[in-house]
């Protein structure tokens, strides 16, 4: 993707908003696990997802780590600029979920341009009140589901991200996505186990009846 095609409002903008968009960003590959941004007091630049996968998430202050979303091809990642918008006042921390590359608009840059282009604001304050959508469902999700049907989903929806039934991820990671302890993972995948909806191995997880876990999910 070209810079400008992560924007759909770029018609509004003049063709000096363009190139200043266009010209200022550098594009970085980075390693599986980096930490790409890590709190309101790192603003690094307006993250554009060229290629990987990111996953934004918090932290307690107990170390447990919950995620908030993930970015994927074609995403905006706001948070990684956080000094732009004065109304972030949270610590997310963004990591390489994949290798990626990421395109980074300096945030000077773009807060000049979001100043003077209302639509590019309009724009920016659209994504932010997604991006808060999904957190609200997220701690909508934490508060009032059971953690099996958290577990249920989960599974099915990196089956979808990854394009197979057979997921190399440990039960700490997922505990990290869900925050939940890993121990509380692992009793319950043993659980979908002996009911033969998964089938665990090292490092492995199998799904051997997704029908099993959407009525999981739905129930």
């Amino acid at each position: 993707m070209e810079i400008l095609d992560y924007f759909p409002i770029r018609g509004k903008l003049s063709r000096g908003q363009q190139e200043r968009l266009s010209s200022s960003a550098v594009l970085k590959n980075f390693d599986k696990g980096t930490l790409l941004h890590n709190g309101v007091a790192d603003c690094n630049g307006l993250f554009l997802v060229q290629s990987g996968q990111l996953r934004a998430y918090t932290i307690s202050d107990e170390g447990r780590e919950v995620t908030l979303y993930r970015l994927f091809e074609g995403d905006i990642c706001l948070f990684s600029a956080s000094c732009i918008m004065r109304s972030i006042q949270f610590d997310v921390t963004i990591e390489a979920e994949k290798a990626s590359g990421i395109w980074i608009i300096p945030s000077e840059t773009y807060k000049s341009i979001m100043e003077e282009s209302a639509p590019l604001a309009n724009f920016t304050n659209e994504i932010m009140a997604a991006r808060f959508s999904e957190v609200m469902w997220l701690l909508d999700q934490v508060m009032w589901k059971s953690f099996d049907k958290r577990l249920a989903e989960f599974l099915l929806e990196e089956a979808n991200i990854e394009g197979t039934n057979k997921l190399k991820i440990t039960h700490e990671a997922i505990g990290n996505h869900l925050g939940n302890a890993r121990e509380v993972v692992t009793r319950m995948l043993r659980y979908f186990q002996t009911e033969g909806f998964v089938k665990l191995s090292r490092g492995v997880i199998t799904i051997c009846s997704p029908d099993a876990l959407r009525k999981i999910g739905k129930n």
